[in-house]
C-alpha cells in the first residue's frame, strides 16, 4: 500500500472574516458560488447529499439546479433510495467542496417535495437525452447488465419519437429548507476559517420570518 501519511496541502488563498460575510447566508453562499463559476472551477453547482435511515448514513453527489430565499433545489426519481430514505427522514445535509478556492459549505435542514408544476416546468428545459434517461433508468434498481440498460433507453426513445418527451409521475423535484449553514475557507498551519450561521425564527404581529446568528467555529 502507498503511504499517503504526508500528502498535505497548505491553505494560503484566503480569508474569511465576519467583516466580508453578507448578513444573509443564502445571498452569501451565492456569491461563494459566483465565484466558483468565474474561477471555471470544475461542476460547481456539485454537492454531495447525506441522509440517515436506522442511524446508518448515505452519500452520493447529485447537483444543485436552483438557489432561493426558500432553500436548495434539485431533481432525482422518486422511487430511488435518496428519495426512500428521505421519506422515512427528511432531516438531510448538504456538502460544496471547491478545492480549487479552498472553501467548502455544509448545510443541514429539512428536505420537502417542489411542486409538480416545478418540477414539470423544470423537466421541459432539461436536455432531451436526460429526459429520455428519466423514463429509462428505474434509479437504484438492479439491472442485469449494461446492455438491458441501453436496451431501455432505445426502447423509450422509439416511443416518444417525433414528439415532446413528458415527465414521468416518478419523477421530480426536492428543496433543502436551511436551518444552519457553514462556510468554511482553508488557513495557514490548519487554522481554517470557519463562520456558521443559525436560523432564528422571529415573530411579529403579523408574520413569521426567520433571521440568522453567526459564529466563529475553532477548526
Amino acid at each position: 500500500m502507498s503511504d499517503i501519511s504526508h500528502l498535505r496541502q497548505n491553505y494560503e488563498r484566503a480569508e474569511l472574516c465576519e467583516s466580508s460575510a453578507l448578513a444573509c447566508p443564502i445571498k452569501f453562499f451565492q456569491q461563494w458560488l459566483d465565484e466558483a463559476i468565474a474561477e471555471q472551477v470544475r461542476e460547481p453547482n456539485a454537492m454531495v447529499l447525506a441522509t440517515v435511515v436506522d442511524k446508518q448514513p448515505y452519500q452520493r453527489t447529485l447537483l444543485l439546479k436552483f438557489l432561493s430565499q426558500e432553500g436548495f433545489a434539485f431533481f432525482t426519481n422518486y422511487e430511488g433510495r435518496k428519495a426512500q430514505q428521505l421519506a422515512e427522514n427528511n432531516s438531510a445535509s448538504l456538502l460544496f467542496l471547491w478545492l480549487d478556492l479552498e472553501r467548502q459549505v455544509h448545510i443541514t435542514g429539512v428536505v420537502t417535495k417542489l411542486s409538480k408544476q416545478e418540477s414539470e416546468a423544470y423537466f421541459k428545459e432539461r436536455p432531451r437525452e436526460s429526459q429520455l434517461g428519466a423514463w429509462a433508468s428505474k434509479q437504484s434498481e438492479v439491472v442485469e447488465n449494461k446492455e438491458q440498460l441501453l436496451a431501455q433507453y432505445q426502447e423509450v426513445e422509439a416511443r416518444f419519437k417525433g414528439q415532446d418527451v413528458p415527465k414521468p409521475d416518478s419523477w421530480g423535484g426536492y428543496i433543502l429548507q436551511p436551518e444552519t449553514i457553514e462556510f468554511w475557507q482553508g488557513g495557514s498551519g490548519r487554522m481554517h476559517d470557519r463562520l456558521i450561521y443559525e436560523r432564528v425564527a422571529e415573530q411579529n404581529s403579523s408574520t413569521q420570518s426567520s433571521a440568522w446568528t453567526i459564529k466563529r467555529l475553532s477548526p
